[in-house]
């Protein structure tokens, strides 16, 4: 791909980003009755106010206008973040005993799930940590070293390495049922709970170059290097007992390709230039089993496979996001154009199938059949604009890498 269509490839994401996400979630998302963002909206953007206000979601929000305000400084992109800012930080904290509550009702009452489940925790920090990065300030960052502490005070495993998944509003450990959704097993361990730790504790060590970041850095890339990536298939294993046996015998390849790139980030970010040469020659390996095993003949990203077969071919919208930031990464350490062609590929597929050209945002899902699958929501407790906002920003960053 030449200097040229690498200027056209960063126009169309930069148009994406400005001129259709943001001003979606600048506008039909915004909750103006009950305060914050809709908790649910269909695609035909009818809101259900029964459905929950997540934790996840709100995090997530507060995450993109602050990243998006670094890219392009705008007035409304502040306004957003503060609003984000303000619902996260006094609606979603426990003032009793530190930490965000996992679930609010549709009017910001604690009342349907006040766990703490360490992915969300970990959202909190990566959201204000970015706050922080754009706008300074030190209410953002003392709160955020404060949930570092939380999270490694009550969930962090001394003796095996790793989090557990779940605890009780007060720190006390949850049990038998400790899963973070209902579509996960009921294990002590899993690979998407520490891929966002380690995505959250880059972000902390960024603003607070903190010892023990560091080494709980250090910590998680053993871990996927050793007991999560499994060394003969390329693929992340998911679910783990206290012990990381294995338990699971499935592999998404959105969180494999989305694993590659957090990894290397975490290297680059601590500043290791051996460690990141090592994960790279780990990141890379796996990259070519996605594109090889994971990638359809329309250029898009399957969903899941297990010994080798497809056992789900939808194309769900976070993991073909991921894959354009996995492969651009790949481009970058392999010098390789296969990656930077895979890349634009995956965007050509979002950009005809995914995005909803007429009332904005992203389809959740194309299924095999290659239908979109209005069943599933435009917005919810685990749909927003992280995924492809994220996107959008290390494309344009990392095009402008390799085109110089």
């Amino acid at each position: 791909m030449d200097l040229i269509n690498l200027k056209d490839f960063s126009q169309r994401i930069s148009d994406h980003l400005f001129n259709h996400l943001m001003p979606f979630w600048c506008g039909p998302a915004v909750d103006h009755e009950q305060g914050g963002w809709m908790g649910w909206l269909s695609n035909d953007l009818k809101p259900d106010r029964t459905q929950p206000k997540g934790l996840i979601v709100n995090s997530r929000i507060l995450w993109a206008f602050s990243a998006v305000h670094q890219a392009r400084p705008d007035p409304l992109f502040r306004q957003m973040a503060d609003r984000a800012y303000d619902y996260v930080m006094n609606r979603f904290w426990d003032a009793q005993h530190g930490g965000a509550f996992w679930r609010l009702d549709d009017t910001g009452r604690v009342v349907l799930d006040d766990s703490k489940k360490t992915y969300g925790q970990a959202f909190y920090i990566y959201a204000l940590a970015e706050y922080h990065r754009a706008f300074g300030g030190l209410p953002a960052l003392a709160r955020a070293r404060e949930q570092f502490e939380l999270i490694e005070r009550h969930t962090h495993d001394n003796k095996f390495g790793g989090y557990i998944e779940v605890c009780h509003r007060d720190w006390t450990e949850a049990g038998p049922d400790a899963r973070l959704s209902d579509k996960d097993m009921n294990e002590k361990k899993s690979m998407n709970n520490h891929l966002h730790v380690l995505e959250a504790y880059t972000n902390l060590y960024r603003v607070w170059k903190e010892p023990r970041v560091a080494q709980r850095l250090h910590e998680l890339i053993r871990l996927f290097e050793q007991r999560i990536l499994d060394s003969r298939t390329q693929h992340l294993n998911h679910f783990f007992d206290e012990e990381w046996r294995v338990r699971s015998d499935s592999y998404t390849f959105g969180h494999d390709i989305e694993g590659t790139w957090l990894l290397c980030e975490a290297a680059e970010v601590l500043g290791d230039a051996d460690l990141l040469k090592q994960v790279e020659q780990v990141a890379l390996p796996m990259v070519e089993v996605v594109l090889k095993e994971g990638i359809d003949t329309d250029g898009a990203l399957r969903y899941e496979g297990r010994g080798g077969k497809i056992i789900d071919g939808g194309k769900e919208c976070w993991p073909q996001a991921e894959s354009v930031i996995g492969f651009l990464n790949a481009c970058q350490i392999s010098h390789d154009k296969i990656f930077l062609n895979a890349a634009l590929r995956v965007w050509d597929f979002i950009r005809q199938h995914l995005v909803d050209h007429a009332r904005g945002e992203w389809f959740w899902r194309i299924t095999p059949e290659g239908k979109v699958d209005a069943t599933l929501p435009k917005v919810s407790e685990w749909k927003g604009p992280y995924h492809a906002s994220r996107m959008c920003l290390e494309t344009l960053r990392r095009l402008r890498a390799i085109g110089s």
